[in-house]
């Protein structure tokens, strides 16, 4: 419930989709591992992801109405999550040479087709 309730707007105010993500991390004791924006994709235009340690990851992702959706995700995903995960943890002149949206896209495409997001 602290999870999703870190996730909500405050008293109408629109938070920016990090700043929401950030929260949730620091109130639920996880760290936030990516932010990332999904270009190419009808619906979603951000995804982040937090991580708490062995218990496993979070995914939020963003469509582009604002609307939030989040899920548990396990190990079949961990090696896209890692992926990201260290791409948005390089430097920025690292992150300006490689190009992350692939991973992005097969990530989402993963938890679609294990029912975790349908398309919004």
């Amino acid at each position: 419930m602290l999870f999703e309730q870190s996730l909500g707007n405050i008293e109408g105010m629109h938070r920016p989709f990090y700043d929401r993500v950030a929260d949730a991390a620091e109130k639920t004791a996880g760290s936030v591992l990516f932010d990332v924006r999904v270009d190419g994709d009808i619906c979603v235009q951000r995804m982040a992801a937090i991580g708490y340690g062995v218990t496993g990851t979070a995914i939020i992702v963003m469509a582009k109405n604002g609307q939030l959706r989040c899920a548990s995700v396990n190990g079949d995903t961990a090696v896209l999550v890692a992926e990201v995960a260290a791409w948005y943890a390089s430097p920025l002149s690292e992150q300006a040479k490689v190009d992350q949206s692939g991973a992005a896209i097969i990530l989402l495409a993963k938890l679609r087709s294990s029912s975790h997001f349908a398309r919004f």
